[in-house]
């Protein structure tokens, strides 16, 4: 039976053992209960009124679901499945049809919920197929406001407030629950399709069967009232099991993408695009709703988020894209001397790739360089399964890693890449401002801080503010900022004060006081403690964990005062002269038994990013960037410095091939009894 140019409505009427009216569906409670009724639009007679009870996994009513429906669980013991009721409903509705001697129905619910939010979702959790019909329906209160369109919102109006601007007395409300409801619904169906209104009931809403993917331009412009951001999906998730999860929904050609870390790796959140703000809304209500055994967080985002991580450029991925109803496959960790031949042959014969070699898409840096990533498209659901079970096989020496994929990670992985090589090129070479590197201190002595809970994006200015009149007690060159392993700002700091007083006053001052939006906490410790943590030791309240240059097995320089040391960093930090990062009244190099001059001199925050030399620099970050004592030198003084400004005893290696879990102690062992 289709459901367009129909001849009939059925009214359907249903309710959740949950929450009811314009909470349904939102609590992801079962259905218990099925009322509906046939109406001949051209005789406008109609049918008797069917009411199913449906049993729920669950027996577990809400206060609410009790009172409004009366029902027990007792009562709902005694009920059928829901797929048993769907096949009642479709017999039914078979029988009264041809009673009137017509072949075709579309559904009539008061509003999207029972569609959109109840019986799909339900259907697809329980694996239930529902019939054609399902899938277009007539939105009574969008009817009603085509008549009536002086009449309150739609979102705002129900089945009473329908009837009474109607003039139609509601049935009698102390009847069963439910077919008080379908019958006065039936009474608005037919007052429309008097000769006051003569409503036609044409273009029904329609539900997607499927999602389709596709490419998204950067240049496509994005509602951001139909994008939402869905957190704590499972690492495994592709874009149909989220389209699964917002089953009932009509999600965007191409509108689920997924979101990479830092590393490339999914970090369990998608942004989602629907056709339109209404459905966008209805995805709100599924906040906290479950994708097997997690509850998935939604919230709302925007279209320039959506770009940002689905939008594409490149013309080589939208070609490789240009395959409709395909399914993408991404295989990681390839030899990177891998040719098609060898991916097509790895694959096998039992999973074909669509068009053969035109189906594989190999990432590469902008050199040409391979990244050991690639994407691989099948026609079918079953070839991709068989794909699949060649996760971790062989190829040449290495293991490699399948998993399903989707256009906008394609996209994402692409511009990730294109976008600049993941190891940078060193910086051009600069000359030092001070004979030898600022020293960071290491006694016993309480004279640092510590500043705990800083907004990410705070400055040296901005500690600089946060200390007050404190900030003069600071010794020259005293703040380091603390970066995770990824060289960001992890929240930390650390400060060197003149006296172990002067920082007991600021813990005083300064404790748990704001700083933008948050508070800071501010405690007092060592020099040697700082350095710990600033070159990757710990310091927490099970007391101090050493660096992993202090492991046993290794045999470090000494790096306490990095007096062997020689840092570089981007050739476009020489913006910066010297006179604006050094007090005008210190010199360069000031004369023996000088002391430094009393105003602090700190380095602005554009220069807090630096990249270190990490082979001088031992071991690799969290560091602190400040603590640098160089700065970028004209052109002219770099052609007049007479030594080179790496260590003679280092040089740098370049290692590839790693394994994307090796840590920086994996890197150390590597290298045991090297200097």
């Amino acid at each position: 039976m289709t459901a367009s140019h129909s001849d009939s409505l059925v009214v359907l009427f249903g309710a959740t053992a949950g929450a009811n009216g314009a909470k349904l569906g939102s609590d992801e409670r079962e259905l218990i209960l099925l009322v509906w009724q046939v109406v001949d639009l051209h005789s406008k007679k109609v049918g008797e009124v069917h009411r199913f009870w449906v049993k729920p996994d669950s027996l577990e009513l809400s206060d609410e679901c009790r009172e409004e429906t009366g029902v027990t669980p007792e009562e709902l013991s005694e009920g059928e499945a829901l797929e048993k009721v769907l096949q009642q409903f479709n017999q039914a509705v078979s029988s009264d049809l041809k009673a009137f001697g017509r072949s075709s129905y579309t559904l009539c619910t008061d509003g999207q919920l029972l569609i959109r939010q109840v019986l799909h979702p339900e259907a697809s959790k329980k694996n239930l197929l529902l019939w054609d019909s399902f899938y277009s329906f007539y939105n009574l209160r969008e009817e009603f406001h085509k008549c009536c369109p002086n009449s309150a919102s739609v979102k705002d109006q129900t089945i009473k407030s329908m009837a009474e601007n109607l003039g139609i007395r509601a049935e009698n409300a102390e009847r069963n629950f439910g077919v008080s409801e379908v019958e006065t619904m039936t009474a608005i169906v037919l007052n429309l399709l008097t000769e006051t209104y003569n409503h036609r009931f044409t273009n029904p809403e329609n539900v997607k069967y499927k999602y389709d993917t596709g490419p998204c331009s950067k240049s496509e412009a994005v509602d951001s009232e139909t994008v939402i951001r869905a957190r704590g999906l499972p690492w495994q998730s592709s874009d149909q099991d989220i389209a699964r999860f917002f089953k009932g929904l009509n999600i965007a050609k191409g509108g689920v993408a997924l979101c990479l870390n830092a590393q490339g790796r999914r970090n369990g959140e998608a942004l989602v695009r629907f056709d339109g703000s209404d459905q966008r809304d209805l995805a709100l209500e599924r906040h906290k709703h479950h994708m097997g055994s997690r509850y998935i967080e939604v919230y709302k985002a925007t279209g320039e988020e959506f770009l940002k991580i689905a939008g594409g450029t490149s013309n080589e991925v939208a070609q490789f894209l240009s395959k409709e109803n395909q399914v993408i496959i991404r295989m990681r960790g390839l030899p990177f001397g891998a040719t098609p031949e060898d991916v097509l042959g790895f694959l096998g014969p039992d999973c074909p790739v669509t068009g053969g070699k035109e189906g594989l898409l190999f990432v590469k840096y902008p050199d040409g360089r391979p990244t050991g990533d690639a994407f691989v498209l099948f026609a079918c659901e079953e070839y991709a399964q068989n794909a699949l079970k060649k996760h971790k096989g062989i190829l040449g020496k290495r293991y490699i890693e399948l998993f399903r994929s989707t256009a906008a990670e394609v996209q994402q992985v692409l511009n990730r890449y294109l976008s600049a090589p993941l190891i940078p090129t060193l910086p051009c070479p600069i000359v030092p401002v001070f004979s030898q590197p600022y020293p960071i201190a290491t006694g016993n002595g309480r004279d640092c801080i510590r500043l705990r809970g800083l907004p990410y994006a705070a400055t040296i200015e901005d500690i600089l503010a946060f200390m007050g009149d404190s900030k003069g007690d600071i010794k020259p060159r005293g703040v380091h900022m603390v970066l995770n392993q990824q060289g960001r700002p992890s929240g930390d700091a650390f400060i060197q004060m003149k006296s172990v007083d002067k920082a007991f006053l600021v813990v005083q001052k300064c404790h748990k006081k704001m700083m933008k939006d948050r508070y800071v906490e501010v405690f007092q410790c060592s020099g040697e403690e700082m350095s710990y943590v600033l070159m990757g030791g710990t310091l927490n309240r099970s007391g101090l964990s050493p660096p992993p240059c202090k492991l046993p097995c290794l045999s470090p320089p000494a790096y306490a005062a990095f007096q062997a040391a020689t840092a570089v960093i981007p050739a476009d930090a020489a913006l910066y002269q010297p006179s604006a990062l050094l007090n005008p009244a210190r010199s360069a190099q000031p004369p023996a038994g000088t002391a430094p001059a009393a105003a602090v001199a700190y380095y602005p925050a554009q220069a807090t990013q630096l990249y270190m030399n990490y082979t001088a620099y031992y071991p690799s970050p969290p560091v602190s960037p400040t603590t640098v004592g160089y700065l970028a030198a004209p052109p002219a003084a770099v052609a007049a410095a007479h030594s080179p400004m790496l260590p003679h005893s280092s040089a740098l290696v370049r290692m590839q091939g790693l394994p994307y879990n090796t840590g920086m102690k994996d890197i150390l062992s590597f290298f045991q009894g090297y200097q």
